[in-house]
């Protein structure tokens, strides 16, 4: 029985010197494991939040541009894109912001936001039509060049008939028929006999004359 007592309490030495020398490390990563943890729980308890109140600006913004509010819709997306540019919806209201001064013919907004938008994007589609966007705000610009650049860097096969279309559009106002015809084909092949979008693009090429397909 003794012998089992000794044994403890050297085990128990043991231990009281472990401790001495490694307690404090073991108590800091314990504290710091803690941290961690809150932290990362807060992080996704706020993300969650922001998703939520910016969902209800969106939606705002939205119903703002049906109602044909400029004021109230330019104020909801400024709040978005200053307070809310983590989130996917931020990226959303720079391409309607987008839209909404280039209607308004302050096409110096409209290329900031969209090339905000164009910047800050994690979704394929609305990188695409912040490009097409961009692209024919240069064009009624008449800056060729710039529309050009847009329509050129790469871009999902979902757009890719679009694309073809206004770089036709480009050629068109350049003066460069047979550009613009290739472009019209490319993307007339691409369009699915059903779409709509398709007739357009065949009027287009009616208008060139000759020989469409």
């Amino acid at each position: 029985m003794a012998a089992f007592d000794l044994e403890e309490q050297e085990q128990l030495e043991t231990l009281k010197a472990w401790w001495k020398r490694w307690g404090n490390a073991v108590m800091l990563g314990v504290a710091l494991l803690l941290a961690a943890t809150a932290g990362w729980r807060y992080w996704q308890y706020r993300t969650a939040t922001q998703a939520e109140e910016a969902a209800a600006i969106y939606d705002r913004l939205t119903q703002a541009m049906e109602a044909k509010d400029t004021k109230l819709a330019r104020d909801a997306g400024a709040m978005l894109i200053d307070k809310y540019a983590a989130t996917p919806f931020a990226p959303r209201a720079a391409l309607l912001l987008g839209k909404i001064n280039h209607a308004s013919r302050d096409d110096k907004s409209a290329v900031a936001q969209l090339e905000w938008a164009i910047a800050h994007t994690k979704e394929v589609a609305v990188k695409d039509l912040a490009r097409l966007r961009l692209a024919s705000v240069h064009l009624d610009g008449k800056r060729y060049d710039a529309a050009m650049a847009q329509l050129r860097s790469p871009h999902s096969e979902a757009f890719g008939a679009r694309f073809d279309d206004l770089t036709g559009d480009v050629a068109m106002a350049e003066g460069k028929r047979a550009e613009a015809r290739a472009s019209y084909q490319a993307a007339w092949a691409k369009l699915e006999a059903d779409n709509p979008y398709r007739s357009i693009v065949e009027l287009k090429l009616d208008a060139l004359g000759g020989p469409n397909k």
